[in-house]
């Protein structure tokens, strides 16, 4: 299926759950929040592993790209502590954070049930979402220990997600800034929706799979969603 913008009249009217990505997803990537966390996973690594900086920015970027996450990279090869590493690299000025103009409107407009699906932890998630107003309008978080520390983009976090909350993939959607993200989650059935983002990791590799929809506005394709016959409607 070639990508498109936004969904058709009735394209999505047998979606019956949202399932969001929290970082550069549901705020803007230009507040720069991630940013904070880029640096202190790289002062974390430079310490803990007591090398330069350069070298611990390798590593950081190594690991994401090989583990699906720096924590993962450290976990697997240093044996590292994972609530000492999140409690460090979450420890930000969520001040940057304002609340995003419609998004509360549109996400309240979208019928089914809504989800957090995220590779960091309910803590920091739970911030930002009270920092964007929007806390009220999902039914759960699902973070990474609730994926047994099992990241994005492995299968099993995705499946993981599914029976929990027992999820029919066939009827859900699944909205991620990261492009690598997006094919696990289409393997399953589940409806994809890539919300553009330039940063270096998130653009798909040249064998990356096409999502079925491309934006780079979330609350414009959340009103055309919810236009489209969302919820079963």
């Amino acid at each position: 299926m070639h990508s498109t913008p936004v969904p058709r009249d009735g394209a999505l009217g047998h979606i019956d759950t949202w399932v969001f990505d929290l970082d550069n997803t549901l705020y803007p990537a230009e507040c720069q929040l991630f940013e904070q966390i880029d640096r202190r996973i790289g002062e974390f690594i430079a310490a803990q592993l007591e090398v330069a900086s350069d070298e611990a920015r390798r590593i950081q970027k190594s690991y994401f790209r090989n583990h699906g996450t720096t924590l993962r990279g450290l976990m697997t090869n240093h044996d590292i502590e994972p609530a000492r590493f999140l409690r460090y690299v979450h420890d930000i000025d969520f001040s940057v954070l304002q609340p995003v103009d419609g998004l509360q409107a549109a996400l309240a407009k979208l019928l089914g049930r809504k989800f957090i699906f995220t590779n960091a932890d309910t803590p920091y998630a739970e911030r930002i979402m009270e920092r964007l107003g929007i806390r009220e309008q999902f039914d759960a978080i699902y973070d990474i220990v609730a994926a047994g520390f099992v990241p994005k983009p492995f299968p099993a976090a995705y499946e993981t997600l599914l029976t929990r909350h027992d999820i029919v993939p066939t009827k859900a959607v699944f909205v991620e800034d990261i492009a690598r993200n997006l094919p696990p989650a289409a393997a399953l059935g589940m409806t994809t929706v890539w919300l553009r983002n330039d940063g270096r990791w998130a653009p798909p590799d040249e064998d990356t799979p096409e999502p079925h929809y491309v934006t780079d506005d979330l609350v414009s394709w959340l009103e055309a969603a919810a236009g489209a016959g969302s919820g079963g409607a």
